[in-house]
């Protein structure tokens, strides 16, 4: 896994914090990781699998 730097308005950080207080998400990583995967599942893949002939993407490990 990689560590990338995201600098956010203190209302989102508030927000993530009040997810974590709520026992929704065991991090505010996590809750991260979770937003991004959906947003990436919404806009890149179709019935779970990528669109990799409409794009090319990478990994890295």
């Amino acid at each position: 896994m990689q560590l990338i730097t995201v600098k956010m308005s203190d209302i989102y950080v508030s927000a993530l914090d009040k997810l974590v207080e709520l026992g929704m998400y065991p991090s505010r990583s996590e809750a991260i990781r979770v937003a991004i995967r959906d947003l990436l599942m919404k806009e890149l893949w179709v019935d779970g699998m990528p669109m990799t002939k409409e794009i090319d993407i990478k990994v890295e490990q």
